[in-house]
């Protein structure tokens, strides 16, 4: 399963976790996707999407 936001494409992002004596190991930070039945070009379709699209009005839920 990709985690990557179906309309604005975000997706994972990389970096180290920074210790208090800077030692770093990688870790991921996700999107906050949400599983949601969606209207899109007339029909109704599942779709992964993050809250800030959510948020912004960008997807219109279906009924």
């Amino acid at each position: 399963m990709a985690k990557v936001c179906d309309v604005c494409g975000k997706g994972p992002v990389f970096g180290h976790n920074v210790s208090h004596a800077n030692n770093k190991t990688r870790r991921v930070w996700y999107p906050n996707l949400h599983k949601v039945t969606a209207n899109k070009e007339g029909r109704t379709v599942r779709m992964k999407v993050c809250s800030r699209c959510l948020r912004s009005g960008w997807v219109t839920k279906a009924a």
